[in-house]
């Protein structure tokens, strides 16, 4: 289609510092090769300068461009301090569980001076995507985002746009990323704030020493733009809105939606959102931008959004923009009206083949917890205790060996294919917690038989307060076909949405309440979820599901001969 041509041409012209190549005409399904070199690379903010670990030396990260349909093989290379693996997020990797990327999940991490080449088909998706490094917070620094247009002849299913902008929401720190992670980890307590959130690397104007650190979006008047939203941060969910504007979703996660206009958006860690934006406001100056989404209690969190500049051709560059009006920090009922108001577009040309009935059946709780403090001094958490986190009171240990190596070749020792599909200690998950509060630990997976239609009852629970988690499962895409606040109850079943739902690959359940998700487990393979905010993942909050081989040569192939060796 030329509409997808003239796009694509122009992003394959973009990506020649990043090292990719095309083997054919990009309206095709093709093989595209992108090398990427992560490495070290001075960057200066809020008058600090670091050292930080980044692709090609980009913070963020090159663009990944594609067609549905193309093949990527995406050689990274380690030229950083650290051990790190690659995740493309949100791609479903259908029978190419070796290039998901989560350590010591799917894959041992490339060490310093090694490599490892991604090899995989994208597969009936299209939309906003990103990658990530998935080993300790390297994610903070070593991301980017992935644009893959439809087939070609495929419009789009709205009114094509003027022009297309990525929007990567991001948190800053001064500090080295590793070293926040360790300190916390050490003494059991939360992690040190970001200084700053960030829209496309930069903090924007309210923080100290960042004036001219501000991303500018120039635009004409009256026309449409479509804007491709990121979260790419660690540990903040986001609202995100431009001054005097609504915008109007079209796609989460990767799938159209039934449009849908606001104020604002809220989008977790883990999530993408594209958003139609007319500029049909008086010629002006006007801030974009994103502040925090808080629904824990008690939890220290920076109030200060960061911003970027919508600024219309003829407008006074040295007028003040006018600022947004954002949803409070706590709004928790906006966030309930936004999430509960996306449908999936689900119509001929895009349908939505939503499980009417259910094969396997899980309800999981997530959480935190505490442990007892094992350093020779008083620990940071509940009480002089260490904070921890699980799913169903099984705080998820990280093998020495990937699991999925594990599973392909019967290594013994390494996990146990034994996680419950109810929790192993039942209590009432949203009212007075449990007076033991330590979950279990270690390294478990349920298994799934392949093609079985699943659904997964997500539950928060109170121990140590309730809070929104956003929870990303790989491999798969789903449908949120329900979500409540409170205990779940299985005659909440009769109000679920199994015509449009949203479909995703990270949820938010709700602050003190449950989501429901549905899905076809039609990828073999061993499947990594857990919460997208970061300190959760690393105190627990995770579990790995392991979808068994299909018929034929629906199975799950042999590693890669360059798979990372631990």
């Amino acid at each position: 289609m030329q509409i997808h041509t003239r796009i694509l041409v122009v992003a394959i012209g973009l990506l020649v510092a990043a090292g990719v190549s095309s083997a054919a005409d990009s309206t095709t399904s093709t093989t595209r090769v992108y090398n990427f070199t992560i490495r070290s690379t001075n960057v200066r903010r809020l008058c600090n300068s670091k050292s930080l670990v980044a692709v090609n030396g980009r913070y963020p990260g090159p663009v990944i461009f594609a067609n549905q349909g193309d093949r990527l093989l995406i050689n990274v290379t380690n030229n950083g301090p650290y051990n790190i693996t690659m995740h493309w997020h949100g791609i479903r990797q259908l029978f190419s569980c070796w290039a998901d990327g989560p350590a010591y999940v799917t894959q041992c991490p490339i060490q310093p001076g090694g490599s490892y080449l991604y090899n995989y088909t994208i597969v009936r998706q299209s939309g906003t995507l990103f990658y990530h490094a998935h080993e300790t917070w390297l994610r903070a620094t070593v991301h980017g985002a992935m644009v893959v247009f439809p087939t070609s002849g495929e419009p789009y299913p709205f009114v094509f746009p003027k022009e297309e902008h990525i929007i990567i929401l991001g948190e800053w720190w001064n500090a080295n990323v590793e070293d926040v992670e360790t300190q916390a980890l050490l003494t059991g307590g939360g992690p040190a704030l970001s200084d700053a959130y960030t829209i496309n690397g930069l903090p924007g104007p309210l923080y100290n020493c960042s004036a001219n650190d501000v991303y500018k979006l120039r635009v004409q008047p009256n026309k449409v733009y479509l804007l491709r939203i990121i979260n790419a941060a660690l540990n903040i969910e986001l609202f995100f809105s431009v001054a005097n504007h609504n915008i109007t979703v079209v796609e989460t996660d990767g799938d159209y939606t039934k449009p849908y206009s606001t104020t604002s958006i809220m989008i977790t860690p883990g999530q993408t959102t594209n958003v139609l934006l007319t500029t049909d406001q008086p010629v002006g100056r006007y801030y974009m931008g994103a502040s925090p989404y808080m629904s824990a209690m008690n939890v220290p969190f920076r109030m200060t959004p960061t911003l970027a500049i919508l600024e219309y051709a003829g407008s006074n560059a040295s007028s003040t923009p006018v600022m947004p009006n954002f949803p409070q920090s706590n709004d928790t009922a906006f966030v309930t009206t936004f999430s509960t108001s996306l449908r999936s577009l689900a119509n001929a040309q895009h349908p939505e083949p939503v499980p009417q009935t259910i094969t396997s059946n899980f309800f999981l709780t997530v959480g935190l917890g505490a442990k007892p403090c094992d350093a020779n001094f008083g620990c940071q958490g509940p009480n002089g205790s260490k904070f921890t986190a699980s799913v169903s009171n099984i705080s998820f240990v990280l093998p020495s060996v990937s699991v999925l190596q594990a599973y392909f070749f019967n290594i013994s020792n390494v996990f146990s294919p034994d996680f419950p599909a109810q929790p192993l200690n039942v209590f009432d998950y949203t009212g007075n917690p449990p007076s033991n509060i330590t979950p279990l630990r270690g390294t478990r997976a349920a298994v799934i038989p392949f093609n079985a239609s699943v659904q997964m009852v997500l539950q928060d629970t109170s121990i140590l307060g309730v809070e929104n988690h956003p929870i990303h499962l790989h491999g798969f895409s789903f449908y949120i076909v329900g979500q409540g606040f409170g205990n779940f109850n299985n005659s909440a079943a009769a109000a679920f949405n199994l015509v449009d739902p949203p479909r995703r690959n990270t949820v938010a359940v709700p602050v003190g309440g449950w989501a429901a998700i549905r899905f076809w487990a039609d990828n073999p393979g061993v499947w990594y979820m857990h919460c997208h905010l970061e300190i959760h993942t690393s105190w627990g909050l995770a579990t790995t599901f392991i979808v068994q081989n299909g018929p034929g040569n629906q199975t799950l192939p042999p590693p890669p001969p360059d798979l990372p060796q631990c």
